[in-house]
């Protein structure tokens, strides 16, 4: 897939599952509980212990079925063994331009994380593909409404804050995709075995994009 193929397919889905998990079985297991959901964009962070191992098992165990992402990728070299290993996005949570430059020449989508305008703006113009914008959580929608008003040509998502409840606030202030980490992949549901938890949180998400957009009609 193109980088221009996989940002449609990104914002087409919109809810992204980022998965921390203590080890490559829980985290496959968090997948499948996503995937059985409805959730298939997933992002697996670099937090996790093996995260090369990580990708590279839910590539070869889903491939295609599912758009596979790193996140909390720091330096270039991160994020060219990530791209190596399946992901076909890169998300960090801050603007490093070596990052956004060899993203950009490996034709991967790249999302660097900025939270003033100023750096929201200087990361695009450096070649973001979409800005992640961290800490969301502490400003929450009408932040991103108010940025949208002088800055409508910069793609954003949120970082932190993206919940069953507040799905049509972010899409409504214009947010792209929804990353969506405790809230979805449930920390003590994957460490009691209850990944039907999860599968529940997925759908409940996925539904309330599928509400938002029928109200847009």
């Amino acid at each position: 897939m193109s980088r221009s193929e996989t940002l449609l397919r990104l914002k087409e889905l919109v809810i992204a599952a980022v998965v921390r998990a203590d080890d490559t079985d829980k985290a496959l297991a968090a997948v499948q509980a996503c995937y059985d959901g409805g959730v298939k964009i997933i992002e697996i962070t670099f937090t996790v212990p093996e995260p090369i191992k990580t990708l590279r098992a839910v590539d070869e165990k889903f491939g295609d079925s599912v758009l596979l992402g790193a996140g909390t990728v720091l330096g270039a070299d991160n994020a060219a063994a990530a791209i190596d290993a399946g992901a076909k996005f890169i998300v960090s949570p801050v603007t490093e331009h070596c990052v956004i430059e060899l993203c950009n020449k490996r034709d991967v989508p790249v999302m660097p994380g900025a939270l003033t305008p100023t750096e929201i703006y200087s990361a695009w113009r450096a070649g973001a593909d979409i800005v992640k914008v961290f800490p969301a959580s502490l400003f929450g929608p009408k932040y991103f409404k108010a940025l949208h008003a002088p800055l409508p040509q910069v793609p954003i998502m949120p970082t932190g804050g993206v919940s069953v409840a507040t799905v049509p606030h972010w899409l409504a202030a214009g947010a792209e995709v929804l990353p969506v980490g405790g809230a979805l992949v449930d920390k003590q549901a994957m460490n009691d075995g209850r990944f039907d938890v999860i599968t529940n949180n997925a759908r409940q998400l996925m539904a309330a994009v599928e509400e938002f957009r029928k109200g847009q009609h």
